[in-house]
């Protein structure tokens, strides 16, 4: 009898298979007494090496695989091989009290993950899955037991696991894998963003019943929705063949925009950019055939690594990307560090509310050495392509004016130096607060554009963290109040002769869509994926029709009410 699953969607697609449950053999080492405490450190020693070889290697796979942002997860794990307060506290205690290798391991390992997984910041959470992976794989070496090897698998099938590491989601066989299920996990887990890149179906924290599904069951995974059928009856079967059909002539169908401008149907040129995180990102926004890049995240460059990047390092990915990119205008965040986002090489003070804190341009004109080291290597880097620098969190506008002074005095420098810089340079700022988002008409006048940061905006605007799901109900993307927000930043950069594009979730959201249209957004910035979803969908909308209907939205008074309204008329539309 078929009964159904649900969990968190982590990538979308639908894929009909035989489930394979992965057995993860959960080795909690035993305390024994050793007698000579120098070779059990050496046997230590040894299985770290032979772990670091192994990493490296799965390094070198994914790199090629998924590009160098993905395969730092590995630099990140060999660099936790080599943390004194994992291994060295291991050789310490086995030295100390004599016991076993794998006991000493796996204890020290264990308080460390428990004081990870006790944090409220999500990404340091998820460490704590990287702590177990390198954890497990070096006392699998101890007790002479293999890593498991999805490769071997010979049968198509979505895969099932309790969890799955950064290195079991590297190895997987696309020949093979059609999508995998886990019980745990988030959207931000390494196995979700990786799934993503390989795009496979996954949908992640589906509870303690997906550890019931058994090798061999037939499995409908719906991972649009977060849906999972187990043993689907024959209608069910019908049915999910016939959507699985639609789902891959749809993407198939959106293929056909990859060269189409970006117009609406009364003859309106938006522009439809893609975010990227790094290098690794371009080729599916090229593929998606977006107008350029709208986001470039350029925390990620800093981020699975020991130390700070150089001057040369970032020069080097900049210019990479703006020759990629071809003449297509490309906006560069400068760091976003602070908040969810923290690097393990630099000591950022504890803060009571880290979201209200030292953090994005806060942090960068507190440490303008790092700053500065950025900004040069964004203008030296400028001279290969249409630049445009974006401030990231100002909400005031002497941030604004502090961060364009240091920008200057680069700027100047280079230029003494010899070095090229570009002539029409494009500078701009985030809004994020509600705070920058009023004061709008100000900035205008000392930006060249806005990008409307509506993840951050909608959560400050409304007070309730997005990450928290108790008030998770507050944070309403299509709710009058943010759209009246949106409406005075467009306003504002209209009034000045300047443009404003948007960059959050909401940019790429299909509801949303029509709506910021008819508020008159310029650019839209969105995942790779949803560029040509949104260029369809723009090509049957007329910006003068959703300019009257986005006016009705604005005197509405609740989300649903808004998305009723839309959903209704684009219903009416098709």
């Amino acid at each position: 009898m078929s009964h159904l699953l649900t969990g968190v969607p982590a990538s979308p697609g639908i894929a009909i298979a035989k489930a394979y449950r992965l057995e993860m053999e959960e080795s909690i080492p035993q305390r024994e007494e050793i007698e000579d405490r120098a070779a059990e450190m050496r046997r230590l020693k040894k299985a770290i090496e032979s772990a670091k070889v192994d990493i490296d290697r799965i390094r070198e796979q994914t790199l090629e695989r998924l590009g160098p942002q993905k395969a730092e997860i590995f630099e990140a794990h060999l660099f936790l091989l080599d943390d004194p307060e994992l291994t060295d506290a291991a050789l310490a205690r086995i030295d100390r009290e004599g016991v076993c290798a794998e006991f000493a391991l796996y204890e020290v390992a264990a308080a460390i993950m428990d004081a990870l997984r006790s944090m409220d910041n999500e990404m340091l959470r998820e460490r704590a899955a990287d702590v177990g992976d390198i954890t497990r794989r070096v006392i699998n070496k101890l007790e002479g037991r293999a890593h498991h090897m999805f490769s071997e698998l010979n049968d198509e099938v979505i895969l099932f696991a309790k969890d799955l590491t950064p290195s079991d989601t590297a190895q997987l066989n696309m020949d093979y894998i059609r999508g995998f299920v886990t019980e745990i996990g988030s959207r931000t887990s390494h196995s979700a963003i990786m799934a993503r890149s390989l795009e496979l179906a996954a949908v992640v924290g589906a509870g303690s019943d997906a550890s019931q599904i058994r090798t061999g069951d037939t499995v409908i995974l719906d991972a649009t929705s977060g849906e999972i059928i187990v043993n689907p009856s024959r209608s069910q079967m019908e049915d999910y063949s016939e959507r699985k059909r639609k789902y891959e002539d749809d993407v198939l169908r959106m293929k056909s925009y990859v060269d189409r401008p970006s117009v609406t149907a009364d003859e309106v040129h938006v522009e439809l950019a893609g975010n990227i995180g790094g290098i690794e990102d371009l080729e599916k926004v090229l593929d998606n055939g977006a107008d350029g890049i709208g986001l470039f995240r350029t925390e990620f460059l800093y981020m699975g690594r020991s130390t700070f990047p150089s001057e040369e390092e970032q020069y080097s990915v900049y210019k990479h990307v703006l020759e990629k990119m071809n003449g297509k205008r490309v906006v560069i965040r400068t760091l976003d560090i602070g908040g969810d986002k923290e690097l393990t090489y630099m000591q950022l003070p504890q803060e009571m509310n880290p979201f209200l804190g030292l953090r994005a341009i806060r942090l960068c004109l507190d440490r303008e050495d790092l700053f500065r080291t950025q900004l040069r290597a964004l203008l030296r880097a400028s001279a290969h392509g249409k630049l445009a620098i974006m401030f990231p969190m100002i909400s005031l506008l002497s941030e604004l004016r502090e961060a364009k002074r240091i920008l200057n005095e680069e700027r100047i420098r280079l230029e003494q130096e010899g070095v090229m810089v570009a002539s029409d340079l494009e500078v701009g700022m985030m809004i994020e607060t509600p705070a920058a988002a009023l004061a709008a008409d100000l900035l205008a006048e000392e930006v060249d554009f806005f990008s409307i940061g509506t993840n951050d905006l909608i959560q400050y605007t409304m007070a309730a963290d997005r990450m928290n799901e108790s008030v998770s109900y507050l944070y309403q993307p299509h709710h009058p109040v943010i759209l009246r927000m949106v409406q005075l930043v467009i306003q504002a950069a209209d009034r000045h002769g300047k443009w404003a594009g948007m960059c959050g979730e909401m940019a790429g959201d299909a509801s949303a869509i029509p709506l910021l249209l008819g508020l008159g957004l310029h650019e839209f910035s969105m995942s790779a994926s949803s560029v040509l979803p949104a260029r369809e969908l723009l090509s049957r909308l007329s910006r003068q029709e959703w300019s009257r209907l986005a006016a009705e939205a604005l005197n509405m008074s609740s989300q649903q009410e808004v998305l009723d309204f839309v959903n209704n008329q684009l219903r009416s539309e098709a």
